[in-house]
């Protein structure tokens, strides 16, 4: 299982990369500001980053328990993404419409198109983390096959 400076790296690099994509490609992408989007950017990373840690935290721990092991599989990967971002579009609901003054229909909407850009970057990302920083156990299963 990774250790806690690696799933705080994980967590913040998760939310500067997908910060800038959100600004950057959400004002071209809706018309709202850039500084309304930067609230809400800001607000929901800091929220995102503590979901983060606590349920890729929770994940991991039911995988161990269920399958013996915290290798993902690609189905698998698609669900961790899916049930992340259902559950942070619940979180962040109300505080989206308010900032930036939409119905929650409205939000509901917004949210949901950020939802399905996080969960195809979501799924970029942890993968492309667990190459660039493999977890102890790919390291191992790594050595193991290579004699």
């Amino acid at each position: 299982m990774r250790n806690t400076l690696d799933r705080i790296r994980h967590a913040i690099l998760f939310e500067l990369i997908g910060l800038i994509f959100l600004i950057g490609g959400g004002t071209i992408l809706t018309g709202f500001d850039a500084s309304s989007l930067g609230v809400v950017g800001v607000v929901a990373s800091l929220i995102a980053t503590g979901w983060n840690f606590v349920y890729n935290l929770m994940f991991d721990r039911a995988m161990l328990r269920w399958r013996g092991s915290i290798i993902k599989t690609h189905r698998i990967r698609a669900l961790h993404a899916l049930l992340f971002e259902a559950g942070l579009l619940v979180i962040l609901l109300p505080f989206v419409a308010w900032v930036l003054g939409l119905t929650l229909w409205e939000a509901f909407l917004f949210d949901a198109a950020i939802a399905v850009f996080y969960v195809i970057y979501g799924y970029a990302y942890n993968w492309a983390y667990d190459r660039v920083f493999p977890p102890p156990e790919a390291r191992a299963r790594a050595v193991r096959t290579a004699r």
